[in-house]
């Protein structure tokens, strides 16, 4: 099938979807309780959009199209209370954090529909290891070229969305030294990492996907598994590299730190984006999911090497003018608060060292995403 034309978005709008662990709380391991807290939820209106993931142990929520900051965040403190209200009545812990601690994959259990039983077929036990749990925005664009331009220009600022949102530094009862080993699953994908170096929506459609569409490999964009994808069908870029976070005002504070930057590179006063800049990229994505904010990051384009914290600290300093146009102020304040303080990975590792175990710190992450502190 062709793929389908590219829809315009008004510029710079915004959708969040977080995929969700569903956690007992008798044990605070992974239970299978999406397709009861699925037909709870169902009864009633819900605030957003509420679908399965590929294991039953996982929920994807779904915001409506923003422009705001306060807008998105208001609307995802209505479906965090529904979600926590539903939890609520089947004795089930909702949370964030991109990986669950302790739990083993080989227990997941896939979701009853046809795309995710394909996709279990095809990658086998790849499948049950998807049992993670991420944080996946997109931003409106006024055109295909737009988008890949975004797409690319984008690239040098993935490991700030990495840094900021980890939160995944355990995996099946150990420590992994990363703080976000999530994305290392995402890997063992054959169609991940980085989109190919395509500027124009046209050549993309009728060079790159046609070709790609032709082998069989891919039926649509939801086959490719990359780090940025466009999406014609929504008219956006997602952006798929962060871990859920724990709470929902750091979802909506980075997703507007996105719409920010955007805005920012559209201006197009940087340099263009180059297929060179790629040449470090999966140099900076590794120090970002390995040591976070402490990770070293070089610029593709000076060469110079500076943290990730550094590099987006001097990043904010140059957005505030984008900031007052978007009314994000609120958000890069909160993301420059993470940049200096430190975020949800070193947060669950504290817990873990204070509660004693890896069941307390599910327990913590039920509480922050009840409560909104962080």
């Amino acid at each position: 099938m062709p793929l389908e034309a590219f829809k315009t978005s008004k510029p710079l709008t915004l959708g969040v979807e977080l995929e969700l662990q569903l956690v007992s709380l008798s044990d605070f391991d992974l239970v299978e309780a999406s397709p009861d807290m699925l037909e709870l939820l169902g009864r009633g209106k819900f605030p957003g959009t509420v679908v399965p993931e590929i294991t039953e142990s996982m929920i994807e929520i779904s915001t409506d199209v923003h422009s705001r900051h306060a807008g998105l965040l208001s609307q995802l403190h209505a479906i965090r209370d529904a979600l926590v209200h539903a939890g609520d009545m089947l004795n089930v812990g909702v949370c964030g954090g991109g990986t669950h601690p302790f739990q083993q994959w080989s227990e997941r259990r896939i979701f009853s529909k046809p795309r995710f039983k394909e996709v279990s077929a095809l990658y086998g036990y790849l499948a049950k290891q998807f049992t993670i749990f991420g944080q996946h925005v997109h931003v409106g664009c006024e055109s295909g070229d737009d988008a890949m331009f975004l797409l690319h220009s984008l690239s040098r600022y993935i490991p700030h969305f990495i840094a900021l949102s980890a939160s995944s530094p355990f995996v099946q009862g150990s420590d992994t030294l990363f703080n976000s080993a999530r994305l290392n699953s995402v890997f063992a994908f054959p169609l991940s990492g980085r989109a190919p170096f395509v500027l124009r929506w046209s050549d993309f459609e009728g060079d790159y996907f046609a070709h790609m569409e032709r082998t069989g490999i891919v039926r649509s964009m939801k086959d490719f598994y990359w780090d940025i994808r466009p999406k014609p069908e929504f008219g956006t870029i997602e952006l798929r590299v962060c871990d859920t976070p724990l709470t929902v005002e750091r979802a909506a504070a980075l997703a507007c730190y996105l719409q920010t930057l955007c805005l920012s590179l559209l201006q197009r006063k940087e340099p263009p984006p180059a297929e060179s800049d790629y040449l470090v990229y999966n140099y900076n994505r590794f120090q970002a999911c390995r040591f976070g904010l402490d990770g070293t990051v070089v610029d593709p384009k000076t060469y110079e090497s500076r943290t990730v914290r550094e590099d987006i600290l001097a990043t904010l300093s140059g957005l505030a003018p984008h900031a007052e146009t978007l009314e994000s102020g609120a958000a890069l304040q909160h993301i420059r608060d993470v940049a200096q303080a430190g975020g949800d990975a070193s947060y669950l590792r504290r817990q873990h060292r204070e509660r004693g175990s890896a069941e307390g710190m599910v327990e913590a992450a039920i509480e922050q995403f009840r409560s909104g502190t962080s």
